[in-house]
């Protein structure tokens, strides 16, 4: 793969307000959400009802110092790490196999302190930093097999196959969702992905049809679709998380008010933290959470359109995607739209190490934010 050469002149300028400010409102209503659904959880679990929020707020504040340094790095210089980074992603993807199970999955990469990082998180970053190197270094050809589709399934199959080993079945989708969108505004043809759609259809629709795999299939469908065929057990979360919902009406209970999270609901600090937000601050609460979101991914794609370069706009989608994409896949499972598949809420969930990287990767955005091109490559 050639380097990315940088030929721009390019004038450094302010960052996007509009966006920062989206990034921030997310962070501190985020945090006073989590406060609000995890001190229940805290005070019962670990005889503290700020166990969760202290740290989850000491993570924020260094994440937005990172946010600020990145936002005053160039960009460009991302384009030297892309395989190194992807690399050790590797290599982590590797590690994890081996780590201690949580939760029924080999997920999370302990370091000393106690604390956790997922793999998969840095994943996502490496792959959206190589993804965007090789579509700016080969955006010409782009619509050919052999450039604009070949690379990236290669690279997908191999960081796939190791995250199914985990399983991390929401994080596999998730990177899977990210890597379409940046090949499809990258300029791959909508044919490849008709033909390799068609082909991953039809080998699920033959895996299914082997002996125990249909068994565990329909299985997740039936208690997708009713959750109540099975109430204290798999469909246990799915039906707390409902009642959640419905019990938050148009106003909701008030923010403190919910009752689901005084242990009837698993996970209201991370996975669901979303039912809880719909039971204390009900339908308005949420519609003004989703618009958030909806206003984020908007004000990331402006700011692609106006980057200087390819690399520069392929690096915003894929970012801004990452966000989006998660925020509908965690509301779609927590609404039971989709099947439960374990994801979190951005900004939102518990998660420091997550969280500091990714108000990182929002430091990328608004670095590109900053440079205005006056020659195109």
């Amino acid at each position: 793969m050639k380097l990315l050469k940088i030929e721009n002149k390019i004038s450094k300028g302010n960052i996007d307000i509009p966006f920062m400010t989206i990034v921030l409102v997310l962070v501190i209503f985020g945090l006073v959400m989590l406060f609000s659904a995890s001190y229940a959880y805290a005070n019962y679990y670990f005889n503290n009802f700020f166990h969760f929020i202290t740290k989850q707020v000491i993570f924020a504040i260094m994440g937005l110092i990172a946010m600020a340094i990145v936002a005053n790095i160039d960009y460009h210089i991302l384009s030297k790490f892309t395989l190194p980074l992807f690399v050790v992603s590797i290599f982590l993807l590797i590690i994890v196999i081996f780590m201690p199970e949580i939760n029924g999955a080999s997920r999370w990469i302990i370091v000393p302190g106690g604390m956790t990082f997922q793999a998969s998180e840095v994943a996502k970053f490496s792959l959206i930093v190589l993804f965007s190197h090789y579509i700016s270094a080969n955006s010409e050809k782009m619509k050919t097999f052999k450039s604009g589709v070949l690379p990236f399934v290669l690279v997908l199959g191999l960081v796939t196959a190791l995250m199914v080993l985990e399983p991390h079945l929401s994080g596999t989708v998730l990177i899977v969702g990210i890597s379409a969108v940046m090949m499809f505004i990258g300029g791959t043809s909508l044919f490849w992905f008709l033909l390799v759609g068609g082909i991953v259809v039809g080998g699920l629709s033959i895996v299914v049809m082997i002996p125990g795999v249909i068994t565990y299939a329909m299985s997740r469908i039936q208690y997708w679709i009713d959750p109540f065929s099975d109430m204290t057990g798999k469909g246990y979360q799915t039906i707390q998380s409902l009642l959640a919902i419905g019990s938050g009406g148009f106003w909701g209970t008030g923010v403190g008010g919910s009752t689901q999270k005084f242990l009837f609901l698993p996970e209201p600090h991370n996975d669901f933290i979303f039912a809880v937000v719909c039971e204390e601050i009900g339908f308005i609460g949420a519609s003004i959470v989703i618009l958030l979101f909806a206003l984020f991914v908007w004000r990331g794609f402006v700011i692609s359109m106006k980057a200087p370069d390819k690399f520069g706009t392929m690096l915003a989608i894929g970012l801004t995607v990452q966000i989006g994409l998660q925020a509908i896949l965690n509301i779609a499972v927590v609404t039971n739209t989709i099947p439960n598949t374990g994801i979190s809420l951005p900004f939102f969930s518990y998660g420091g190490t997550s969280l500091l990287m990714l108000l990182a990767q929002m430091g990328i955005i608004l670095s590109i934010s900053r440079y205005s091109a006056v020659d195109r490559m």
